[in-house]
C-alpha cells in the first residue's frame, strides 16, 4: 500500500532503520542460549526480523549490553518465558555495543530496556531488571493487545498481507478515493473512505496514519496559526487553546514541540480535563510512522508524566 500523503517532511520524518547497514557480531549474555524463539538482531537485519516479523506476532526488544549486570538478571527470564510462549511472541535481543545506532534510534538511555513491537507499531514496556511475576504479567497484557488487532499467529507462519519480493501491490479502491478526496480539499469524504479501509483491514498502519492525517487537516481548517499560538502563550491553563496549539504545532512539523505541549498539559491538569489531554495527545501520536523515536520518547513521556 502506498503511504498517504504527508504533511511537511519535518513532521514524519523517521529513522530509517533499513539504511542501518554496519552489522557487527553480537556476544550473548551469559545463560542465554538460541533458540527459534529468541534472535540476536542488529542495525542490518532489523527492518526483516523485527518489523516483519511483528506483522504476525509480537516482538519483545531486550536491549543489553555484556557489562551490564541487571541485563545479565533479566535475560534468562526472557529466554525462559520466550521458550513458555512457544511462538505466541519472539524475543530479539540487541547488543546496545554491537548496534549503538539501534538503541539511539529507540532513544534508549538506561539498560536492560525492553520495548515491544506489534504490527510495526512501538510500544515501550519497563526498564530495568524487575521479576519474573511482573515480567509475566507484562506478556499476558502485551498477548491480550496483539490479538486485539489481530495478531494470532505464531512463529513460523506467514503475515497475512506478505507481499513477494519484486511484486507491485495495487492501490486498494477505498485508499484511491480518499486520496482523490484529499487532492479536492474534501476531508470529510477522505474520512469516510480512510474509515472504510480500516473497517476491512484494521491493522493497516498507513491507513491508520492517513485517517489521523485527514483529521488533523480538517481540525486545523479555517484557523489562524498566529492567533492560535498567541492564545497558548497568554492562555497556559486553558486545555482547549493548548490543543488546538499542538495540532498547528503538527501542521508546521513542530512533532516535538506538540508533544511537549500535551505532556505538560497532562501534568498540571486532573479529571476530565487530563483524560482529554491524554487522549488527544495519543491521537497525535497516530499521525507519525510508530518507529519513530520521537514517538517512543514521547510514549515515555506520557507515561512518567501519567504515573
Amino acid at each position: 500500500m502506498n503511504q498517504p500523503p504527508k504533511l511537511p517532511a519535518s513532521f514524519a520524518s523517521a529513522v530509517d532503520l533499513s539504511s542501518l547497514n554496519r552489522p557487527k557480531p553480537a556476544p550473548r549474555p551469559e545463560g542465554v542460549t538460541q533458540s527459534a524463539f529468541v534472535i540476536d538482531v542488529n542495525e542490518e537485519n532489523f527492518e526483516a526480523l523485527v518489523m516483519e516479523q511483528s506483522k504476525n506476532v509480537p516482538v519483545v526488544l531486550d536491549f543489553w549490553a555484556e557489562w551490564c549486570g541487571p541485563c545479565k538478571q533479566l535475560s534468562p527470564i526472557l529466554e525462559k518465558l520466550a521458550e513458555e510462549g512457544n511462538g505466541t511472541w519472539l524475543l530479539a535481543k540487541v547488543d546496545t555495543e554491537a548496534a549503538p545506532r539501534l538503541a539511539e534510534a529507540f532513544r534508549v538511555q538506561s539498560i536492560p530496556t525492553v520495548i515491544a513491537v506489534i504490527n510495526g507499531q512501538i510500544a515501550p514496556l519497563f526498564q530495568g531488571a524487575v521479576p519474573e511475576q511482573q515480567v509475566r504479567e507484562v506478556l499476558v497484557k502485551l498477548l491480550e493487545i496483539a490479538a486485539e488487532q489481530g495478531l494470532t499467529g505464531t512463529l513460523g507462519a506467514e503475515p497475512a498481507e506478505a507481499k513477494v519480493e519484486g511484486e507491485e501491490e495495487e492501490i486498494d479502491a477505498d485508499e484511491a478515493e480518499a486520496l482523490d478526496a484529499i487532492d479536492r480539499g474534501d476531508y470529510e469524504s477522505a474520512r469516510i473512505s480512510y474509515q472504510k479501509l480500516l473497517a476491512r483491514k484494521p491493522t493497516d498502519v498507513y491507513a491508520k496514519i492517513g485517517l489521523a492525517q485527514v483529521e488533523l487537516l480538517a481540525r486545523v481548517k479555517g484557523l489562524d496559526f498566529n492567533a492560535v499560538r498567541a492564545e497558548a502563550a497568554a492562555q497556559p491553563e486553558d486545555v482547549d487553546a493548548q490543543i488546538r496549539c499542538a495540532d498547528v504545532d503538527m501542521v508546521g512539523g513542530h512533532l516535538e514541540d506538540a508533544i511537549l505541549r500535551l505532556v505538560d498539559a497532562v501534568r498540571v491538569t486532573s479529571g476530565a480535563e487530563r483524560a482529554r489531554v491524554k487522549d488527544h495527545l495519543i491521537s497525535l501520536f497516530d499521525l507519525v510512522d510508530p518507529s519513530d523515536p520521537r514517538i517512543v520518547k514521547g510514549r515515555t513521556s506520557l507515561a512518567n508524566a501519567l504515573f
